[in-house]
């Protein structure tokens, strides 16, 4: 959507190449939140929810990624934040959310280092837009989705294929959070938190073979290390270098870069959805992975040609995800032992399913009720276990434009009809508000 000068991003070029998206389709309406955030919020608060996770359109507010800002794009953040501020739901805004502006794709995108101060100038801009009323922050969100699936595997915007370039652009990635977590906290109230989501995989081995738990460890500095390293600790693992050390010299890292990435967290978000399942292969495999991030035959795992990834037993989502609550847990726990004492907040957690309207209008999603339950119940057991568990974002409140599977995947607790953009609440909404509000989780089989 170009109303209000926002100009193109990276996602904007990717839908609107052939090939590219389920069906050729693309994000220009969506479900048109930027004309029915009223209507939205309104929703919202009847519902019962406390927060609201969005995240801002970095184009809409410096159309080419660099100057000044547009003030109508960001007198729409303004008035939506006001619009939950006076519903007494508590925004919280994340900067970056994939869609980097194509201009500086043009330039070189992540892989180039400008990118990272780039985002910074971005990141102070919004923030003294909006940091008088908005407390919480998350510079990124997945950045292992910009830099692996972006530049490795190609599913991605702004789907390239390029190893050297995948890890470029993870430590810039990590350079653009540090800068921008700096450029927020030079003008904003220091009572707000600074925070990052990581959608770190639980990985866990076919067998404790030793082939297979080094396969293991691979895939966790690709996935988790790659970021988590020099974020929380000021350093990559020297287990990352040795496995892509015929990859990259990663010469890119230059002097200063780990102690502007190690920058004091308030808050890390952690985004969930299955766990992996990886062991060695055989010599002779090749080809796609079957890891869960959509169909390439190009890997997003540099280096990590050695490893197999296998579909762990149980019930799935209509991604093909296996449902299992335990790997949130263990998620939760991990980071608990790695930065103790820091909060954590679930980001990102939820299920696709076909979900219909009866022939009432009415759309029934049992699965997605019996999954929250699990998962919210998982998170209970984290914080009796000790984990200081701050909040949870279900994703998503709608059905969506979700990237490169279009339209054909419902993450909603609210359905929505593509054709007339009509909300119409799922069972698990009132399940999940009734949850908000209470802070006990109803019965799998309550009727709502």
């Amino acid at each position: 959507m170009r109303e209000g000068g926002r100009t193109p991003s990276i996602w904007d070029t990717f839908s609107h190449t052939p090939g590219r998206t389920a069906g050729g389709e693309h994000g220009d309406i969506a479900v048109d939140h930027y004309h029915r955030y009223r209507e939205d919020v309104a929703l919202m608060a009847e519902l019962g929810l406390g927060a609201y996770r969005f995240s801002i359109s970095w184009s809409r507010v410096q159309p080419t990624g660099r100057g000044p800002a547009v003030q109508v794009g960001l007198d729409f953040y303004r008035r939506l934040v006001d619009e939950l501020l006076a519903h007494g739901i508590k925004p919280a805004v994340t900067l970056y959310h994939w869609d980097l502006p194509q201009e500086l794709e043009d330039a070189g995108g992540w892989p180039e280092r400008d990118t990272a101060y780039r985002f910074a100038e971005y990141a102070q801009i919004v923030g003294e837009a909006l940091g008088d009323r908005v407390e919480q922050w998350i510079t990124l969100n997945e950045p292992w989705c910009s830099a692996f699936l972006g530049y490795g595997s190609g599913v991605h915007a702004p789907g390239r294929t390029e190893p050297v370039a995948t890890l470029r652009a993870a430590h810039h990635l990590n350079l653009a959070h540090g800068l921008g977590a700096s450029a927020l906290r030079s003008v904003m109230p220091a009572r707000n938190s600074v925070a990052l989501s990581l959608n770190s995989a639980t990985v866990r081995p076919v067998s404790q073979d030793p082939a297979d738990l080094a396969a293991a460890r691979k895939i966790d500095d690709l996935a988790n290390g790659v970021f988590h390293g020099p974020i929380l600790h000021g350093a990559y693992p020297e287990t990352l270098f040795a496995a892509t050390e015929l990859v990259t010299d990663w010469s890119y890292v230059q002097d200063g870069d780990l102690a502007a990435i190690n920058q004091p967290l308030d808050a890390l978000g952690l985004n969930y959805y299955t766990p992996a399942l990886v062991s060695a292969a055989e010599t002779e495999v090749a080809g796609p992975r079957a890891d869960g991030h959509g169909a390439s035959e190009h890997t997003p795992w540099p280096g990590a040609d050695d490893v197999a990834f296998h579909q762990t037993p149980g019930d799935r989502t209509e991604m093909g995800w296996t449902i299992d609550p335990t790997g949130l847990h263990e998620l939760i726990m991990r980071y608990t032992r790695e930065a103790p004492g820091l909060p954590l907040y679930i980001t990102e957690n939820g299920a696709a399913y076909d979900d219909k309207p009866d022939p009432d209008g009415r759309v029934h999603d049992p699965e997605r009720i019996a999954y929250l339950h699990g998962h919210l119940s998982a998170v209970r057991r984290a914080i009796a276990d000790g984990a200081d568990v701050r909040g949870y974002y279900l994703w998503s409140l709608m059905d969506n434009f979700e990237w490169a599977y279009g339209y054909e995947k419902r993450f909603g607790a609210v359905y929505v009809d593509y054709s007339t953009l009509t909300r119409t609440p799922k069972s698990s909404a009132y399940w999940y508000g009734k949850a908000a509000r209470t802070g006990a989780l109803p019965e799998v089989d309550e009727v709502f």
